[in-house]
């Protein structure tokens, strides 16, 4: 015997979870980007005193600190949009738009995919530090590239890209439970038009059983 899948009538809690998830991704997606900015201000001068007493010049250093402030202001400028598009993305699952169900999980592979490249990328430089024998002065000016940053900003970074993909993970699996699919259909489906005024009557479109057939009238 087969039973009607029970349509829930509120929202999910699943749903209301996968939206509060988003929201705190969005908040840290902005909140990264800040950090970014105040780390920015403070690479010139960490890496100059990083740099004293080293055989690097003058040129060499302010180039590596042009490089560093690029990247960090890219990741900030990324973030801010990451955090707009989350936003977006909640507010349209919380509607119960089943079009943002769909950008949310296409999302979700993006950010686990760029997460876990991250995460690999600094496990690399930590395990096998990038040595160039040909070029000592390149080798000695990017082991000092770390030095440039604050003191917080790798650790932050490492922590919220570990955030990043087990959020995403978290509100990938939410969004794919039976409930929330029977709720996202139930509030994609259309309303049923009610009858226009004037209309004809059901009970005259169909006869009720046992009714005499009307009458035929020959052709003229």
């Amino acid at each position: 015997m087969s039973y009607p899948e029970q349509v829930p009538v509120g929202r999910p809690g699943a749903v209301r979870l996968a939206v509060a998830v988003l929201a705190v991704m969005a908040l840290g997606a902005l909140g990264y980007a800040l950090a970014g900015l105040i780390a920015f201000g403070e690479i010139g001068g960490r890496l100059r005193a990083a740099a004293a007493g080293s055989s690097l010049s003058g040129g060499e250093i302010d180039a590596m600190a042009t490089l560093l402030r690029t990247s960090v202001l890219l990741s900030a400028v990324v973030s801010v949009l990451a955090g707009f598009l989350l936003a977006g993305l909640a507010l349209g699952v919380v509607a119960g738009r089943s079009g943002a169900r769909v950008g949310t999980w296409v999302i979700a592979g993006f950010g686990v995919s760029f997460g876990c490249c991250g995460l690999l990328v600094q496990l690399i430089q930590y395990v096998t530090p990038l040595d160039l024998r040909n070029d000592p002065s390149l080798t000695e000016l990017l082991g000092l590239a770390t030095d440039g940053y604050p003191s917080w900003w790798i650790p932050l970074t490492v922590t919220l890209s570990v955030a990043q993909v087990l959020g995403y993970l978290v509100v990938a699996v939410l969004l794919a439970l039976p409930s929330v699919g029977s709720w996202f259909r139930r509030r994609s489906a259309p309303a049923a038009t009610p009858p226009q005024p004037g209309g004809t009557p059901p009970h005259q479109l169909y006869p009720p059983p046992g009714a005499a057939p009307p009458p035929s009238y020959p052709p003229r």
